[in-house]
């Protein structure tokens, strides 16, 4: 009876929450020639953040949002301050089957209404079925750390845990003996515990999807089969990368069969490699990136995340992150997913907002937004343009940060209060104020950016100086120097198909009312940059208005962007 009430609300709900403009005109989006790309064959980036943290939490019994009001107050709060037009939304197996075989569809029916939160404002989704540490429930009342994941049937007749002498939670996924034994278990399907979680997220996305009208489950782009996967332990002669061969793709493709029986089959699987394979601290780092699978193809997606430990250390990067400092690791993502024959998306990245290291955060942020939107350094950028930009989701967008109630392991003597409310984690991007409003905990001009969310035929080169931190591009054009002076601006050269569908390009608050130096006409609509017409290559420039010699510099553009 419960669940019968709880569907008629999400079909009046399907009939007051309506996309006020649905993202790209609100078509599904696929992978194609390494690129996302919508019904109207423009390439699509995704931007947004993770939501939430608060769902590896049982506060709320696993949902991202305490109820849907809140959740659609969060999805409008990231739209108005970051323009993000997508989100990686958290589910977890515990709450999905808390008994074995059972599957609580009351819970799902709270993942579908909080998700429509976004796809009602015309905000992209793919779901992500989160794990760190394998499950709360291996861990003591008291111990020092917890997990996420697994529920308590799938997680017991495990030692007592330990992790030792641990300075940071992921330590435990090398170091915790009943988190190694676990996670080791579960890729060796012990007592049928992988083939469980498997059958169970099929049921999930069967609810999803059934729950769904058609034109909100287009805006679903796919779904992420697990967080951060790793091995636990190595058989025996047993590499990380044949780990990866040998276990983790078997348990993809597995997915990826469940996925089209549950209707899914036009979605891709959002796959990530090996939790440390692009770990920057060489002493945690091991070789993979799925280098021994000959190919992915495109109904996956290669799912990197990126965080750097060194930066997060305070002690073996002292200072502040720099121009170019991620350029070569998000071109390895590129590279990996090229290899792979598909696209790439980072779907967690971000640094502590509060801390000892917190100082670094809009030089990190700043410098993994530079990697995530161009392939060089602003000072090299000019000379050396030609690039992707790949999609990406901030960890994270929490408005309960900072006032969680978290029994911690479910210890009544252990409430937590504090941060993210998960081992001691501050990487939300957003709180609530005093008055109860969403409020950002990072600079604006770090996360609201210009970027492209839809362009007609194919990126060459994009870059954006956000002026946040420092300044890195170096413009070598004496005249668009001069135009643009110390005003923010966004490049972007891109080979038209000469369609009907637009070019559009988010605009951050400071560049609402632009100056737009363009080789096809262009107009401001609804926080977009617009750009239509054309075919072959076309450039954009979009800065702050500006008193200097336009014309000239519309000349200098001329003749740079058809030089390379």
């Amino acid at each position: 009876m419960r669940r019968a009430v709880l569907l008629t609300v999400l079909f009046l709900f399907s009939l007051v929450v309506t996309p006020a403009r649905a993202e790209f005109d609100g078509s599904e989006l696929r992978v194609s020639g390494g690129v996302f790309r919508d019904e109207h064959g423009r390439e699509v980036v995704l931007r947004g953040f993770n939501v939430s943290g608060t769902a590896k939490l049982a506060e709320n019994r696993g949902l991202p949002f305490a109820n849907t009001a809140d959740a659609l107050r969060s999805a409008r709060a990231m739209k108005q301050l970051t323009g993000a037009n997508a989100v990686r939304f958290l589910l977890t197996w515990a709450w999905v089957e808390p008994q074995r075989g059972r599957i609580d569809h009351a819970y799902l029916d709270g993942v579908t209404a909080q998700l429509r939160a976004f796809t009602g404002e015309g905000i992209r989704v793919y779901l992500d079925f989160h794990q760190d540490l394998y499950s709360r429930h291996l861990f003591n009342p008291d111990s020092w750390y917890t997990g996420d994941g697994a529920p308590a049937w799938a997680a017991s007749g495990y030692p007592k845990e330990s992790c030792g002498i641990c300075v940071h939670w992921g330590q435990n996924m090398k170091n915790n003996n009943a988190v190694t034994a676990a996670t080791y278990d579960f890729w060796h399907n012990r007592d049928g515990v992988r083939d469980s979680f498997v059958n169970a997220a099929g049921e999930a996305l069967k609810h999803v999807k059934q729950a769904l009208p058609a034109n909100e489950f287009k805006l679903v782009v796919g779904v992420d089969p697990l967080n951060e996967p790793y091995a636990g332990k190595y058989d025996s002669g047993q590499t990380s990368q044949m780990w990866e061969r040998d276990l983790l793709m078997p348990f993809y493709q597995r997915f990826r069969a469940e996925m089209d029986e549950a209707g899914w089959a036009a979605k891709p699987a959002f796959v990530e490699p090996l939790v440390f394979w692009n770990q920057n601290v060489d002493f945690f780092a091991e070789p993979g990136g799925l280098t021994l699978v000959p190919s992915l193809g495109e109904r996956f997606v290669f799912n990197a995340h990126f965080y750097d430990g060194k930066a997060q250390s305070g002690i073996l990067m002292p200072g502040k992150a720099g121009d170019g400092q991620y350029t070569q690791a998000f071109g390895t993502i590129r590279d990996r997913a090229r290899a792979l024959g598909t696209t790439a998306i980072v779907s967690e990245f971000g640094h502590p907002v509060s801390g000892f290291t917190s100082d670094k955060n809009s030089s990190v942020l700043k410098a993994i937004y530079q990697g995530l939107d161009s392939t060089a350094p602003g000072a090299r950028w000019w000379s050396a343009p030609r690039g992707t930009v790949v999609s990406g989701s901030q960890w994270h967008w929490d408005t309960n940060y900072g006032r969680h109630r978290e029994l911690m392991n479910d210890n009544p003597n252990k409430v937590k209060t504090d941060g993210d409310a998960m081992n001691d984690e501050h990487f939300s991007a957003v709180k609530l104020d005093a008055s109860g409003n969403p409020v950002l905990t990072v600079e604006r001009a770090v996360v609201d950016r210009v970027y492209p969310e839809a362009v007609a035929g194919t990126t060459l080169a994009f870059t954006y100086e956000d002026r946040a931190h420092q300044t890195w591009q170096q413009i070598p054009l004496a005249n668009v120097r001069a135009v643009v002076g110390s005003a923010p601006f966004a490049v972007l050269v891109w080979d038209s198909n000469g369609g009907s569908a637009p070019t559009e390009l988010h605009l951050p608050e400071s560049l609402r009312s632009p100056l737009v130096i363009s080789s096809v006409p262009s107009s401001v609509e609804g926080g977009k940059l617009v750009l239509r017409g054309g075919s072959g290559r076309q450039f954009a420039l979009v800065t702050a208005p500006s008193n200097g010699d336009v014309a000239a510099a519309e000349a200098e553009i001329r003749q740079w962007y058809v030089s390379w």
